[in-house]
């Protein structure tokens, strides 16, 4: 059972996929205690750190539990995690976790965009695209995505099936997104979300939608995401070194930022402005170094 050290996933994410696999197809019963961290070692041929990563993996997404001085225990089907205020989409989220994520197309089309779409794209002309992401127990979240099309010609459902919009977006299209805005709402499930999730219409889901922008500061897409609320938990790093001050309140989808006031009548003078510019900046590659920190650890 031992690991492919010419697979391209991190040693831990290999190990944590295996378990994974064992326990959903329930060679490992939930209930079950693991394996020793020694014998993990063994059998997997891998240090005692590249276990205890694996087992955290699956401690985060809920697949085993472990208490203190007690081995891990096999939970199976449970809640899948991902953190919101990531510009990295679901599909590499999960890979990252060696987690597998199918994306089915549903549809693919050129069309007119909304108003308020287009004014966040600063183009009526887009693609619509709408997937249905899974994993091996099931559909996890229906997402309807707006690109601005004379960007991405040549984009396809074929391109696009088991596969990330934003990694294709980077190798094949030289865009890459840096930055954005989030927000999460609760909504109830309409008929054809509910048909496509497997529950009943009216339940419960999250909805994440927002913006991604590329390094030049130009909007990509605008995406609509419903997850199912008993399959999926964002989590939200917290962190005081990451901490500023607001000097807006965040606006809702399509409003304009409140103009600046001009010098003299108690606003700050354009040298301010230009440093809430950096700050900004900043902020952007501070999460990008944090993001690449996590992926080399």
């Amino acid at each position: 059972m031992r690991i492919d050290r010419t697979d391209s996933r991190p040693l831990h994410a290999q190990v944590a996929g295996a378990l994974r696999a064992q326990i959903r197809d329930r060679t490992i019963s939930p209930g079950d205690t693991l394996p020793s961290e020694a014998s993990l070692c063994e059998r997997f041929g891998v240090s005692r750190s590249v276990v205890r990563q694996a087992l955290s993996t699956l401690e985060d997404e809920g697949t085993v539990r472990r208490a203190p001085g007690r081995a891990p225990v096999a939970v199976g089907q449970g809640e899948h995690r991902r953190l919101v205020q990531r510009v990295t989409g679901l599909f590499d989220q999960f890979d990252r976790t060696g987690l597998s994520l199918r994306t089915r197309v549903l549809r693919l089309e050129r069309t007119t965009a909304p108003r308020h779409i287009g004014e966040q794209l600063g183009t009526k002309d887009v693609l619509l695209l709408e997937r249905l992401r899974s994993v091996e127990d099931g559909p996890l979240a229906y997402v309807r995505t707006w690109l601005p099309a004379s960007r991405i010609e040549g984009l396809t459902a074929t391109l696009l099936t088991d596969a990330s919009l934003h990694r294709l977006l980077q190798d094949r299209f030289g865009i890459r997104l840096v930055s954005g805005r989030r927000q999460i709402r609760a909504v109830p499930a309409d008929d054809t979300i509910a048909g496509h999730l497997g529950i009943p219409a009216g339940a419960p889901l999250l909805l994440l939608e927002g913006s991604s922008s590329d390094r030049g500061g130009a909007p990509v897409e605008w995406f609509e995401s419903w997850h199912r609320s008993d399959r999926i938990v964002f989590d939200i790093d917290a962190d005081e070194s990451a901490e500023q001050v607001s000097l807006h309140p965040a606006a809702p989808p399509g409003a304009a930022r409140p103009p600046e006031r001009a010098a003299g009548t108690g606003a700050a003078p354009p040298s301010l402005s230009r440093a809430r510019s950096l700050v900004a900046e900043l902020a952007v590659e501070l999460d990008r170094a944090e993001r690449a920190g996590r992926t080399d650890r």
